[in-house]
């Protein structure tokens, strides 16, 4: 157990452990409306470049979460993998760990929210090497497959000589079986077995033996089926030929880019029969070596610092896109990704009554559904209808298939947009911005295209300290407590005109915090405070955007204080209006103890002196794009340890 949290408790007779709330008065770490938190710690795991998979079962009341994360002593933070809903009853969860370059533990932290009685409980906890979707079926737990889609119907666990097995021959084993003359007699078409839903993206050989009994008739087909139920053939078994009652060896090669299970599905037969199934075993190699490797959809990532990337223009078009970089200032924003970068802006030529732009990416393969997602800003003072619109092109006909078009009317601030693409053929997709009249046409500003495989599904799982965004508050940051002013949570422009930003950073329409400045007095200070941070050996990145717009914006500040000896150290200084775009801010750092970042903004001369922050993320460092670094080791108390290199 972590020592700096609550203890979890022992149930003898049940065989887990829980976290249990009185509902009284209190803080985090002790009985309280807040709750009670406690942190479970592996081991060190050896040989970290192994995948592992954990498998644990979990209950947690709706006043409760549970999360589990990996530790490294070379970071400052704990990386999330999957954090818990409320169930009613126990459940079971299994957790890709892919292989890592450092030890590390694993975390399982609980939270007991302020509802009196047992809020989180946790057994059977099992870490082992590999892969989830691999088993031979030889434990109980049988690594999470199950039942599905047929209640009358259900795969069982064989036990019995298996000779004829190449991997375990001469031995007693376990296998699962169906007897398909059932699924026939409940009326029902087929019956499957599930393994759970991968956490991490898999790509290579899957392998595993497949014995068929009394084959006319029925049939077996193993589906990937993804998070939204859609399903996708992977195998479907031949005819034995003779082989039936024998254990055939099958090899398919996998490609899991997103979450799936795979599902193994057997079909009525007349005549009766039995399919049985073992030793479900994945490789990261292929099974044959000349297999394509998984479509790498950042092929069409672009933020267009450094060119087009795989987008293209024709030149027979009458307008083009045009790769600006614009310095921000009080009158004009900069790019999506910076502030200060680069972006792409539809052409409006004076001489011409209308005009096209057409940006044409990548070729996309077809049977896949993607996510696109990008950015953009309407510019310049026309009154029309936004005019942009997004096409699939399909290569082998040429034709065009309208998939979106732009509805967002506010100006000025960068919209984040998304669309679910699925392609039938291979594709390309086409950005149009089309004006048909000059004078009522508003131009567009397009960055950060961003594509990826499987559906846009909203975020899901735990944020700060590692990432927050404050769509769901504050994520582990506070207020200290000694200020006589706050961090505010808003969305959209501030109260107090030409001051503060349009909107956020993370998507236009999102959340952010800043400092109202017209209920503040000058010089007057608000600090937010990160949840405590362990030291540790290696540098740490941090990177948040930051809006100073204003005319009398004060300072903006990070500071990393330390428990130790309650001395703030200065990280990074703005000071002063830096223009009405939001800006990011990059720097590493390294302690080697316990320590919190300080965010903290001053009132300026004026109540045109709003500041807001969004988008704070904590890195490994060293940051590629580094600003700043800090080094914060072997001082004595006192003494400034803060020297920026």
């Amino acid at each position: 157990m972590d020592s700096a949290y609550s203890s979890w408790k022992l149930n003898l007779t049940g065989g887990y452990v829980y976290l249990e709330a009185a509902g009284s008065t209190g803080s985090t770490g002790s009985t309280g409306s807040m709750g009670m938190s406690g942190v479970l710690l592996s081991e060190e795991l050896e040989d970290p470049e192994e995948w592992r998979c954990l498998r644990l079962q979990y209950r947690v009341s709706s006043s409760g979460s549970l999360q589990v994360a990996l530790r490294s002593e070379a970071e400052s933070f704990d990386r999330p993998l999957w954090t818990s809903q409320p169930t009613h009853s126990w459940a079971s969860i299994s957790i890709d760990i892919r292989n890592s370059t450092q030890p590390y533990r694993v975390v399982l932290e609980g939270h007991s929210g302020g509802d009196a009685g047992v809020a989180v409980s946790i057994s059977d906890t099992l870490i082992t090497r590999g892969y989830c979707i691999e088993c031979d079926f030889e434990e109980n737990h049988l690594c999470g497959y199950k039942n599905q889609g047929n209640s009358k119907v259900k795969w069982s666990v064989g036990d019995e000589s298996l000779e004829a097995t190449p991997m375990q021959s001469n031995t007693r084993g376990r296998y699962m079986y169906v007897h398909t003359a059932d699924a026939h007699q409940a009326s029902q078409e087929a019956t499957q077995l599930a393994s759970p839903l991968t956490t991490e993206p898999l790509s290579g050989c899957l392998s595993f033996l497949v014995q068929q009994q009394q084959a006319e008739g029925h049939r077996v087909v193993l589906y990937l089926r993804d998070a939204a139920g859609h399903y996708q053939p992977l195998w479907r078994a031949p005819a034995p030929h003779g082989h039936e009652g024998v254990w055939i060896p099958v090899q398919v090669e996998l490609k899991a880019p997103y979450p799936v299970q795979l599902v193994f599905e057997a079909s009525n037969s007349p005549a009766g029969g039995q399919v049985m199934l073992d030793d479900i075993a994945f490789s990261p190699e292929f099974c044959n070596a000349g297999t394509k490797p998984m479509f790498d959809p950042s092929v069409a990532n672009c933020d267009f610092e450094f060119g087009f990337c795989k987008y293209s223009q024709r030149e027979r078009y009458a307008s083009v896109w045009k790769r600006v970089s614009v310095r921000p200032n009080v009158y004009q924003g900069g790019d999506h990704t910076t502030g200060t970068g680069a972006f792409l802006l539809s052409a409006r030529f004076p001489d011409r009554s209308s005009s096209v732009s057409r940006l044409l990416g990548p070729v996309l393969p077809a049977g896949l559904r993607f996510c696109l997602r990008f950015f953009t800003s309407l510019r310049g003072f026309g009154s029309g209808a936004p005019p942009l619109a997004v096409y699939l092109q399909h290569t082998h006909t040429g034709d065009l298939q309208k998939v979106w078009h732009q509805t967002e009317t506010s100006r000025d601030v960068w919209i984040a947009n998304e669309i679910m693409l699925h392609t039938q053929h291979n594709a390309q997709v086409v950005i149009v911005s089309a004006c048909t009249s000059l004078w009522s046409c508003t131009s567009v500003a397009l960055d950060d295209i961003s594509l990826s495989l499987g559906d846009c599904a909203p975020p899901s799982g735990p944020t700060g300290p590692l990432l927050c965004d404050f769509e769901a508050g504050l994520c582990s940051y506070s207020q200290d407590p000694e200020d006589s002013a706050d961090w505010l949570r808003t969305r959209g422009p501030t109260p107090t005109a030409f001051t503060g930003p349009p909107g956020d950073h993370t998507s236009g329409r999102g959340h952010y915090l800043y400092i109202e400045a017209s209920l503040m007095l000058t010089e007057q200070r608000a600090r937010l405070l990160s949840g405590m941070l362990r030291g540790s050996r290696g540098q740490q990145c941090l990177r948040f955007f930051y809006s100073m717009f204003g005319s009398g914006c004060g300072d903006l500040s990070v500071l990393l204080r330390r428990p130790r000896n309650g001395r703030d150290v200065l990280l990074w200084k703005r000071s002063g209006e830096q223009g009405i775009s939001w800006l990011r801010a990059t720097l590493n750092y390294q302690c080697d103890e316990q320590h919190q970042i300080v965010f903290e903004a001053s009132r300026g001369s004026s109540v045109r002196s709003d500041i807001a922050i969004d988008d704070i993320t904590f890195e490994s460092g060293p940051c590629p794009d580094t600003e700043d670094y800090i080094k914060l080791s072997g001082f004595p108390d006192g003494e400034n340890a803060g020297n920026i290199i």
